[in-house]
């Protein structure tokens, strides 16, 4: 609410409509609170059924659009071949070229037929480079036709199937540009000679900010933002100081050093920009109801599914998944990381009798695994949940020697099932586990889903979108559901989320009434158990 406003009052004082843009890689919930955050690109990655990216993007474009948005910063096309790489990482749909073009295809088109312009990003490619451009220029030394080949391969399918604008990194690339010290964001060869002569492309071409010292710490303010527009680009993003441009610009056209011309022209393509974009028509951001719309029911399930269907069974030898038996099974839980049982425990207790322990992250030390060795051996089915693992490979993604220590000497006493809350690239620690499954993001909403896939209420179909260790890029094991009941929202199963929500106050008049002192209300559907919730107490009194 407080960004419409803002808008707004933006574009009441503009002579000419606002082109707005934003960065919204996994949806406003990137920039903006109290809106919704779909799942990183490397989530996506897993997921093998491109249409539903389709639909994310044709959802995030419908929130911009409400929101007075006209240009998302998405998708990320770079393909993420580094695992060190600082910056891209989980931006990065994988590191197949072939996944990264395809979903970034489906994401540009879906955003698009939401009247909302995608921007891939960052050309030509920042996937395999170990520094992080907003601190320094990074350095790509592969030759031409290695990046032919990879780097730059999205980048052309995108633009053949109709791209629109991209944005272009500081990366110093000598195999394009040896002048040294300069980022491809300043390189004519790249912008001009590669991208619009080369590609064909003829959108609109952003700078990456100016502001990043991948690219600031080698010109100043003005000499900066001229060099940007003789290299070719026709939008400056974030220029430190936007007078002293200008007035470089404005020099610069005077000395015949920018022809009049070719800025005509960039001016040009940006009005066509915001006519595509209805601002000829423009009318203000409607406040009404924007915040309901913006976490409809609709646009959440939308998430849930995209969840589900990236959740990947890397391993499951000894077919233990979906587990069947359980009368004869006697199950523990352990979540590593958080201090109390948390979702993914209170879920796997809805399809059988648990004992759950937690080991928070000050206490994973080797007295205290061996105390749990010692108690977790008793249980024929053991089920480990690790917790906030982090992105950092020089931090190990946040497991210990401790921890892959434990792992192993207690899958050789009991069945264990590991279950990885985190970055794919940490697999490559937990090879030695027989039963192993990847979540991606540590959210609730992962913690609702993996218990179901585990019992067979959800079928599982990811497949992972990187090499970590010795566990293939591509890796995925397909199960089905056994006819277990699910949990999931009221849409899933065809019905309305804003009519159930009556039921409390009929509930609540019920109490009020002295009906009755207190009652439960569980409405399942198709297979879905879509709402469940306790009202009042044991007694009147």
């Amino acid at each position: 609410v407080r960004q419409a406003k803002l808008t707004n009052s933006y574009q009441d004082l503009a002579k000419t409509p606002l082109l707005i843009a934003m960065d919204g890689e996994w949806g406003l919930g990137m920039r903006l609170d109290s809106t919704i955050s779909y799942p990183r690109q490397m989530t996506l990655g897993a997921i093998r059924d491109n249409h539903q990216i389709y639909l994310m993007g044709e959802e995030i474009g419908r929130q911009m659009k409400r929101l007075g948005v006209h240009i998302n910063f998405a998708p990320v096309v770079d393909i993420n071949s580094n695992p060190a790489n600082p910056v891209i990482g989980t931006r990065s749909f994988g590191e197949d070229k072939d996944n990264v073009a395809s979903k970034g295809i489906a994401y540009m088109k879906g955003l698009e037929a939401a009247g909302v312009m995608a921007n891939a990003k960052h050309f030509p490619g920042h996937g395999d480079t170990s520094t992080d451009s907003h601190h320094t220029l990074p350095m790509v030394e592969h030759d031409l036709q290695r990046l032919q080949n990879v780097e730059l391969y999205p980048f052309k399918k995108l633009i053949d199937a109709g791209l629109r604008s991209t944005m272009v990194a500081h990366l110093y690339i000598p195999s394009l540009d040896s002048t040294s010290n300069l980022p491809s964001t300043l390189s004519k060869p790249v912008i001009t000679g590669l991208l619009q002569q080369q590609y064909g492309f003829n959108g609109l071409i952003f700078t990456d900010a100016l502001n990043m010292k991948g690219v600031s710490a080698f010109y100043q303010p003005g000499e900066l933002e001229v060099k940007a527009l003789q290299a070719g680009n026709d939008v400056l993003l974030f220029p430190e100081n936007v007078p002293a441009a200008i007035q470089a610009i404005k020099l610069a056209l005077d000395k015949k050093e920018i022809k009049k011309q070719a800025l005509e022209t960039k001016v040009k393509k940006i009005l066509t920009a915001k006519f595509q974009a209805g601002l000829n028509h423009y009318e203000p951001v409607n406040m009404d109801n924007i915040q309901s719309f913006l976490i409809r029911p609709e646009a959440q399930l939308l998430k849930r599914t995209l969840f589900e269907k990236a959740i990947t069974i890397v391993k499951n030898q000894h077919n233990h998944l979906p587990i069947t038996a359980l009368d004869t099974t006697y199950f523990a839980s352990l979540t590593i990381g958080p201090t109390e049982p948390n979702t993914f425990q209170k879920k796997l207790s809805k399809y059988a009798p648990f004992t759950h322990f937690t080991l928070g992250n000050a206490q994973r030390t080797k007295d205290h695994y061996q105390r749990l060795l010692g108690k977790l051996e008793n249980f024929n089915q053991v089920l480990i949940g690790l917790h906030m693992l982090n992105n950092s490979r020089s931090k190990n993604y946040g497991l210990t020697s401790d921890d892959v220590e434990f792992l192993t000497e207690l899958q050789r006493r009991t069945n264990v099932i590991v279950v990885a809350f985190g970055n794919p690239y940490s697999l490559g620690y937990l090879e030695e586990s027989s039963s192993l499954i990847c979540a991606y993001q540590d959210q609730q909403i992962t913690q609702e889903l993996v218990p179901q896939i585990i019992f067979g209420a959800s079928d599982a179909s990811g497949q992972l979108p990187v090499t970590s260790g010795h566990i293939k890029a591509g890796t995925g094991v397909n199960t089905e559901a056994i006819g277990r009941l699910g949990y999931s929202l009221p849409e899933h199963a065809g019905m309305d989320s804003r009519v159930l929500s009556r039921i409390d106050k009929i509930a609540s008049e019920a109490i009020k009434e002295k009906a009755t002192p207190g009652c439960q209300v569980l409405v399942a559907r198709n297979g879905k158990v879509v709402f469940e919730k306790a009202y009042g107490y044991f007694t009147y009194d």
